[in-house]
């Protein structure tokens, strides 16, 4: 891929990355409470990897670190979440 095509990938990996505080800030006002939405883990995850395939390309070693650490602890809190959701949904069709 060239140059343009990579830093176009970093910078949407960075705008997608940046979305997930504007996601959660809004569900929170409209919940009144600060709550964190799985769509914030989603896009963590997206924003995350797409930054991660920048900084593979850009051969960093610091930012690879800090992107491959935040993708796994992202996925951690998506498979916790859904984990969650299927017991409460057991524990409603059971009683």
């Amino acid at each position: 891929m060239s140059d343009e095509v990579w830093t176009a990938l970093g910078v949407i990996g960075q705008i997608v990355f940046s979305a997930r505080f504007v996601v959660q800030w809004l569900f929170s006002e409209y919940r009144r409470r600060s709550v964190i939405p799985i769509s914030f883990w989603y896009l963590s995850i997206l924003g995350a990897a797409m930054l991660l395939a920048y900084s593979i390309h850009l051969r960093d070693p610091v930012f690879i670190l800090g992107q491959a650490g935040g993708v796994i602890i992202y996925a951690r809190n998506v498979q916790l979440r859904l984990r969650e959701a299927r017991g409460l949904h057991s524990k409603r069709t059971s009683t």
